[in-house]
């Protein structure tokens, strides 16, 4: 990897990104797709290119949606996967946004065409977000693991190697052809609690969007997402005083959790929030 310019613990600024999740398995809580929504709104990224659904879907499996249009006429909606440009704020870096459905058939051909449209925007980086159910307690910060299967991008990043064995969902699909191309690749899989495993998710989507700050270098415009996750936190913890066997199922998870964490790690978790708070005062980025 060459040197190059970059954000604090980040890709190269130069580069341009693609960031890419899936509606489906690999989105518990849909706390990926909504991560890319928010990302799309928030830097007005623009549509530059669709999938034809035909080809990759099983409408019986993920059905169009009719209902009203604009102008009151009756349209159908298509499950789809689109490609948006948007350049970001601060570096004026391109990002590339993909956000689909996982798709029913032909996943060779499908992450095939997505990476020539990626070639095409000169995206040298591809990033998928994922989220999985597990273990985890809602009361605490939500885990976000990043792996690359690229040792460069491993060694620059301190990142670890993917070691997942089993069933594989699109996002792993798409990770392991655009590293056949020769691409960079990370993949960002945040922890949903799974007794709250029902969407959304606003604290997992908050927790992506913060690695994906430190990914790029670039400070994300929250709005309201802070306090819709606080709003989900303390929802979740008056179903958990209502139910005694899911409360104490929490402190077991909760004392798990501590046990495992070492105090420098905690240390670090709260001198990355900090550092995270002063980039975004000084830059005038609302929370």
């Amino acid at each position: 990897m060459t040197e190059q310019a970059s954000g604090p613990a980040g890709l190269p600024e130069q580069e341009t990104i693609l960031l890419a999740a899936f509606e489906g398995w690999n989105d518990a809580g849909s706390a990926a797709s909504q991560a890319l929504e928010h990302l799309h709104e928030v830097w007005g990224a623009e549509q530059v290119d669709e999938l034809d659904p035909e080809e990759y879907h099983d409408f019986q499996v993920n059905r169009p949606v009719i209902a009203a249009g604009p102008d009151g006429r009756r349209e159908i909606t298509w499950p789809s996967t689109a490609v948006a440009v948007a350049t970001a704020p601060q570096s004026r870096r391109r990002i590339v946004l993909v956000h689909g459905i996982e798709p029913s058939m032909r996943w060779r051909r499908y992450c095939g065409e997505l990476l020539d449209i990626a070639q095409g925007l000169r995206a040298t980086t591809v990033v998928t977000l994922g989220a999985l159910l597990a273990d985890v307690p809602h009361t605490r910060p939500i885990p976000v693991t990043a792996t690359s299967e690229d040792p460069d991008v491993r060694e620059a990043l301190g990142l670890d190697a993917n070691s997942y064995e089993g069933p594989t969902g699109i996002v792993g699909v798409l990770q392991h052809e655009a590293a056949a191309r020769g691409l960079r690749t990370v993949s960002l899989w945040a922890a949903v609690p799974h007794y709250v495993a029902h969407p959304p998710s606003p604290k997992a989507t908050l927790a992506l969007l913060h690695r994906i700050e430190a990914l790029t270098g670039e400070t994300v415009a929250l709005r309201d997402l802070p306090e819709d996750a606080a709003a989900w936190q303390a929802g979740v913890d008056e179903l958990a005083d209502e139910d005694s066997e899911i409360a104490e199922y929490v402190r077991q998870l909760e004392e798990a959790k501590d046990t495992a964490e070492l105090p420098e790690a905690s240390g670090e978790a709260i001198a990355q929030e900090f550092e995270r708070y002063l980039r975004r005062r000084d830059k005038g980025i609302g929370g």
